[in-house]
């Protein structure tokens, strides 16, 4: 597997007079949406692809509800998913308040076959 990556120049936050570096970035190499996944797995097992789909729609209905009520979501050897937040700092544990979260992202932690995956990606250089 082979992931394509281009290259940004990115400033230096902490010294904005310090010259531009050049990172790696990946690049999005297309995509495949619910649709394809179900046709995909429909021709992997027994199920019709619209069972698939419907179950896919309904995974994701679930995983939406249970984040939104605070829960991690263990999805077996695919991994957890979990709402993670940023706040600002304050001095003491009191202070801290609802109105001090200043983001909330959707963390994702895979399990160890997607993790595994990482260790065997190569990567080349896109254009």
């Amino acid at each position: 597997m082979s992931i394509k990556f281009k290259t940004l120049a990115r400033k230096n936050p902490q010294d904005i007079l310090a010259p531009e570096k050049y990172y790696a970035s990946a690049v999005g190499d297309g995509e495949v949406d619910l649709d394809a996944l179900a046709e995909m797995i429909s021709y992997q097992c027994t199920v019709t692809e619209s069972d698939c789909y419907a179950v896919l729609i309904s995974l994701e209905r679930n995983i939406i509800n249970e984040l939104g009520q605070g829960r991690i979501v263990k999805m077996g050897r695919l991994g957890n998913f979990q709402v993670g937040i940023s706040s600002q700092g304050k001095e003491t544990p009191e202070e801290v308040t609802a109105s001090d979260i200043t983001k909330a992202r959707i963390l994702f932690r895979p399990g160890k076959r997607l993790r595994r995956l990482l260790n065997d990606l190569s990567f080349r250089k896109a254009g």
